[in-house]
């Protein structure tokens, strides 16, 4: 599931306006220094950018510095011990550990809920038809976590299709050669795949495996355990930022804040928070149970720990429930 190595998801996603550093600083609390926490422009991140604006941190009493990286660069900037948290996937999370940087997910922001897709070519109508043919994606990412769990689910297994190793950012034109019938991108990059190719469709979407890739916000053991109660405090935000872009009344000032973060018209950055779907507290603490299924934290990652293993993003499982603490999103 890892994204270690690849093109950015958020990159793609919202077509970076910039790639200079941004920082956000909320000087609430003087006598303790600002947790530092980077976020990127899948939806799911860029919510924060309404409590940032919005001063809701400065009301809570905590403080907090939010800095705006490219994914994989949040990673290098958290593995150097440069972050005291980051927003990231449940399965980077692992990869991060796996490769000597542990973090304790906390809280959960979202799930994909259609942004990412397998598309196919006109005749293509499930994932059941691509046995036996090519789909180009980049291998270990996570639209290859995401056909290969849509193959599982119609009986098949990766040996009954060619994955054609490509650039996310050019399967666009790969949709295009005569061999290959599917790709898996995630939008914006998906969308240009299909208005290039007449008649192509979505055959299989995060929207069919809700819960199969998480987003988290994911915080360095020792922060943890020094800044829990401030933490706790951003667990609070984040249920009013969630409910400001959901109620209707308010969601159209959410969007023109989210939207201008990237550099996107507010109309274009709907459809993409649509495919995203954004967890309150109380959405959020379910998650948190134990279980086997893609409902539970502990299960999807049980899921993309699987794939990681299976694919070299690392070699040995990992301890599941090392990198998982409930205690704040299930307090009573």
């Amino acid at each position: 599931m890892s994204k270690l190595g690849g093109l950015l998801r958020g990159a793609a996603l919202a077509l970076l306006a910039s790639s200079a550093l941004a920082t956000s600083h909320m000087s609430a609390v003087a006598d303790e220094p600002p947790l530092r926490i980077s976020y990127a422009d899948w939806p799911g991140y860029v919510a924060w950018q309404v409590a940032i604006e919005k001063g809701w941190f400065k009301e809570a009493g905590v403080n907090i510095q939010f800095e705006w990286f490219d994914y994989s660069a949040a990673m290098d900037a958290y593995t150097a011990g440069k972050l005291d948290a980051i927003n990231l996937t449940n399965g980077d999370t692992l990869g991060m550990g796996a490769n000597g940087a542990k973090g304790i997910m906390f809280m959960v922001t979202d799930y994909s809920a259609g942004n990412d897709m397998i598309v196919g070519k006109p005749g293509i109508k499930s994932v059941a038809d691509l046995k036996g043919k090519k789909v180009g994606l980049e291998t270990g990412l996570v639209e290859h976590l995401l056909i290969s769990y849509g193959l599982k689910k119609a009986g098949l297994s990766d040996k009954d299709v060619e994955i054609v190793n490509t650039k996310t950012n050019e399967t666009p034109q790969v949709l295009g050669s005569a061999d290959i019938s599917a790709i898996g991108a995630w939008e914006p990059i998906s969308g240009a795949a299909m208005h290039g190719v007449p008649g192509a469709h979505p055959i299989y979407t995060s929207a069919d495996a809700p819960g199969l890739i998480y987003d988290v916000v994911t915080v360095k053991p020792e922060s943890w355990a020094s800044r829990k109660a401030d933490w706790a405090k951003v667990l609070k935000v984040w249920d009013r930022v969630v409910a400001y872009v959901n109620d209707p009344k308010t969601q159209p000032d959410a969007l023109k804040i989210m939207s201008a973060r990237v550099a996107v018209a507010p109309e274009a950055y709907k459809k993409f928070l649509n495919g995203t779907k954004l967890l309150t507290v109380a959405e959020g603490a379910k998650v948190f149970n134990e279980g086997p299924g893609l409902d539970s934290l502990y299960g999807s990652s049980s899921n993309a720990d699987e794939f990681n293993v299976k694919y070299g993003v690392y070699k040995d499982k990992q301890d599941i429930k090392s990198y998982i603490d409930p205690s704040i999103a299930q307090a009573k």
